[in-house]
């Protein structure tokens, strides 16, 4: 993501999801077409934040390489470099991992 000149505004934040694992812990293999979309991810890029009644800016909480948990329909999928990756408000986070 480092090539890529994105920049989230406001309170958004680009999210990479985490693969899931290939096997179960009891070592059955999961195709791809049975496997769910992972709701964790890494934070690649974050927006300045978002400003409060009397126009201050409030710092968003996570930061980039942060990683995060977030609900199964949150965000806007897009493709920047190739690269699937997910843009969300910070609001869309339920907690960093870590």
């Amino acid at each position: 993501m480092a090539s890529t000149n994105f920049r989230p505004l406001h309170d958004r934040v680009v999210v990479k999801r985490v693969e899931s694992e290939e096997k179960t812990k009891g070592g059955i293999i999961i195709p791809d077409t049975a496997k769910e979309k992972p709701a964790e991810g890494e934070i690649i890029a974050v927006g300045p934040g978002t400003r409060d009644d009397k126009g201050a800016l409030v710092a968003l909480d996570v930061k980039v390489g942060d990683r995060v948990l977030f609900g199964k329909w949150s965000g806007t999928e897009v493709k920047l470099d190739g690269v699937d990756l997910l843009i969300m408000k910070e609001a869309d986070i339920m907690g960093v991992i870590g």
